[in-house]
């Protein structure tokens, strides 16, 4: 059965305000009709849905693996399963059919028009296990770098459990606070508007005009043919960095011109996955946040890096190059992580004495300093501009009536909390095993394990709840890694693993309670909800485990930038990042690097810095409330701007920027009517072109070694980019100053 003529015709806000949600957004956005007759444990909702989260996941892993990294975002899926549910629609049979074991009840493989319940189900069953909108299971970093640059052994069956259960982890803790920030009119999470909306807009009634499904098709044929160019036969259109081209023999010139090694003045991209890479599509992120960002990332990147490279000379900046994320020794030359590391896949203290301290090139260690002041600063943010909103908020939550949603939502069966208790008890324990009889093999102690949970519970409803006000989550990565780094120094894969069962798993729990509030919106019955979930969640990190062990055994090379050829796309840039933290959080310890026994414990200031800048923004929006822009000076956003960097390059930053811009204030501006109705498509279109286009130039040319050589494939011809430019440090391939 289709939507109802009812539902189609009323619009938030037509209803009385005892009817409706206490907030605003909320009333102009969610409609409050619901027709509980509508088919959602459907065929096709099955069938699509598994395809759907089968190859969403096999896309986003494949592509992590790359320079620049394509990540496709349910938005994708929202906007492609449109078509595909409605000819299933159209050429299903609608004969009817008992099933054994089901009495007299009668099934059909299609029950009437494809829904808009439907459609929703099968975005969460392939974003499923996804959190914050990542491309892939966080647990498939550990084993990437056990694998790829530890070059130690781990078993499929061990990654596999690892990944299942931080992933269903994560599950269990949102169960437990489902009725704390689902259910409350008040816990809104603005997030998911944006999806309420496109569902609205998809299934609205076509103008006589360009459908939406038809303007989706052309896109994607145009990005798809397209990316047979800069995908395959001239990789080079990825960063055009013309400065390089002019001053083939300048360092200088090269750091300042080049997009993936430097600051990119200048630099552009005919490649969608550099424009999308890191940060995703930026057709889907708000003007206002974009300008945000900007402001961040160009006083970080064209102020103070510059200044502390060329002027300061900060930490011995000079010795190493400007933009990167390698590890060094003293003397400017890469770090011999390999050489430091024991049979016991632990530090050698002796070996490490010997090679001497870590080094960062000071764009990563100021970027690791920011990310300190990016975490003070988001909680004290928070905490001023919005904390008496949040406890008003969870407050009225008890002492307020249910509004129209959680009203409608009553007609459905709820989920039993033993559901969530068992589940969360079972991976627990499964989880101890996999800490104490495969502990060879990821490191972690059993309190550590403990340890984690018990960090994830504490922090699972506080965080949620500031997201669900706020959109803001704070990120509590470092957090993790810095305190297991003080406790348990020395074993680089116990680090990583308490990170993602620490934080990993609080930040999956939050996402899965955004989809629950989907769920809520949209009128899905919670059950429906939660097998849906379940299932996307245990395919997505089976195929996730899967691809990347299919890449790890086969591709040469794969993530070794030294052997490598240099137009070879398989760099693993945020892999690299992660195996950096590893050795600086876990290997080597905090203690050694931003402690007494390191280089850099100045950055710790960073974490005092952050937390006062907002008290002083909030103390002069007091003193002078009259200036209404003061309060739109967001630190976390400004501070926290390059979060992505590395591995995201100045490139990736530019590119976004001025897409965003071009896109999300001057088309929103003047061509609304044009970006309401197809901006979110064009967005979606150009990620699946280049997806599917990348995976068949891999199947069709890469696994044949078929391959072009002339000056188009050789990378962005910025190699200078990459030297140092202190005196006496030698490099090969740099000059000697």
């Amino acid at each position: 059965m289709g939507e109802t003529a009812q539902e189609i015709a009323m619009e938030p806000g037509d209803e009385g305000e005892e009817d409706n949600s206490p907030v605003e957004q909320v009333r102009m956005t969610v409609l409050t009709t619901d027709d509980p007759t509508l088919p959602v444990w459907t065929f096709r909702m099955w069938v699509i849905g598994i395809f759907s989260c089968a190859l969403m996941s096999f896309l986003n892993q494949f592509f992590s693996y790359r320079t620049e990294p394509l990540i496709i975002t349910s938005i994708t899926v929202q906007v492609a399963s449109l078509p595909a549910g409605r000819l299933l629609a159209n050429i299903l049979p609608e004969k009817k059919f008992r099933l054994p074991g089901f009495g007299d009840r009668l099934f059909s493989l299609n029950p009437g028009p494809f829904n808009i319940k439907e459609h929703v189900l099968i975005s969460i069953f392939a974003n499923a296990g996804y959190a914050f909108g990542n491309g892939s299971a966080y647990a498939v970093g550990i084993v990437n770098i056990i694998k790829a640059f530890y070059h130690r052994h781990i078993s499929f069956f061990a990654g596999w459990l690892l990944i299942i259960t931080t992933q269903v982890l994560g599950y269990g803790w949102a169960g437990l606070m489902r009725k704390y920030v689902v259910e409350p009119a008040h816990m809104w999470w603005p997030s998911t508007l944006v999806q309420v909306s496109l569902f609205r807009a998809l299934h609205e009634k076509e103008e006589n005009r360009m459908s939406r499904s038809k303007f989706f098709l052309i896109t994607l044929i145009c990005s798809f043919t397209w990316y047979t160019i800069p995908g395959y036969f001239f990789p080079t259109l990825t960063s055009i960095s013309w400065l390089c081209y002019i001053f083939r023999h300048s360092v200088t010139a090269q750091q300042l011109g080049s997009g993936m090694k430097g600051l990119g003045l200048g630099a552009f991209s005919l490649d969608w996955s550099a424009v999308s890479s890191f940060l995703f599509s930026p057709l889907i992120s708000p003007f206002f946040a974009i300008a945000n960002i900007f402001v961040g990332f160009f006083l970080f990147m064209y102020v103070v890096i510059p200044v502390t490279y060329w002027g300061l000379d900060l930490y011995s900046a000079k010795k190493y190059p400007i933009f990167s994320s390698h590890l060094f020794t003293g003397n400017g030359t890469k770090y011999d992580i390999s050489a430091i590391v024991n049979q016991n896949f632990e530090l050698d203290k002796a070996a490490y004495a010997q090679q001497g301290r870590i080094h960062l090139s000071t764009f990563f260690a100021l970027s690791y300093g920011l990310s300190f002041a990016t975490i003070a600063a988001t909680i004290t943010h928070v905490g001023f501009f919005y904390g008496s909103e949040i406890y008003e908020r969870f407050r009225a939550s008890y002492k307020g009536k249910p509004d129209i949603h959680t009203r409608l939502m009553k007609k459905y069966e709820d989920i039993p909390a033993w559901w969530f208790y068992f589940l969360l008890a079972l991976t627990i324990v499964i989880s101890l095993v996999l800490c104490t009889i495969l502990k060879h093999q990821v490191q972690l102690p059993w309190w550590g394990l403990l340890f984690a949970c018990a960090m994830a519970f504490v922090f699972t409803l506080p965080i949620s709840i500031i997201t669900a006000t706020t959109n803001q989550t704070p990120g509590l990565n470092v957090i993790t890694e810095y305190s297991m780094g003080l406790i348990y120094p020395g074993r680089p894969i116990a680090n990583v693993c308490f990170k993602v069962y620490g934080y990993m798993s609080m930040a999956q729990a939050v996402s899965f309670l955004a989809d629950f509030k989907l769920g809520h919106y949209m009128k899905i019955p919670p059950k429906s909800m939660f097998i849906v979930q379940f299932v996307g969640t245990m395919l997505a990190g089976t195929v996730n485990i899967g691809v990347a062990w299919w890449l790890l055994t086969t591709i040469e090379n794969i993530c070794d930038t030294d052997k490598l050829s240099p137009n070879s796309p398989w760099t693993c840039p945020g892999d690299r990042v992660f195996f950096d933290a590893s050795v600086i959080w876990g290997l080597v310890g905090p203690k050694r690097i931003f402690g007494s026994e390191g280089t850099y414990g100045a950055l710790n200031w960073f974490f005092i810095i952050g937390a006062i800048g907002p008290i002083i923004v909030w103390l002069f929006h007091k003193t002078f409330p009259s200036q209404s822009w003061i309060p739109l000076i967001n630190l976390p956003v400004l501070i926290g701007a390059t979060a992505y960097m590395p591995p995201a390059t100045a490139l990736n930053y530019n590119m976004w920027v001025a897409v965003g811009t071009v896109f999300n204030f001057f088309v929103y501006r003047y061509r609304k009517k044009w970006w309401r109705r197809y901006n979110y498509i064009l967005s979606a279109g150009l990620d699946a072109g280049v997806a599917f286009m990348g995976v068949l130039i891999y199947f069709s040319l890469t696994l044949e070694n078929k391959t072009t050589n002339w000056w188009g494939t050789y990378g962005e011809h910025c190699d200078l980019a990459a030297c140092p430019t202190a005196k006496g440090v030698v490099v090969p391939g740099c000059p000697v100053h």
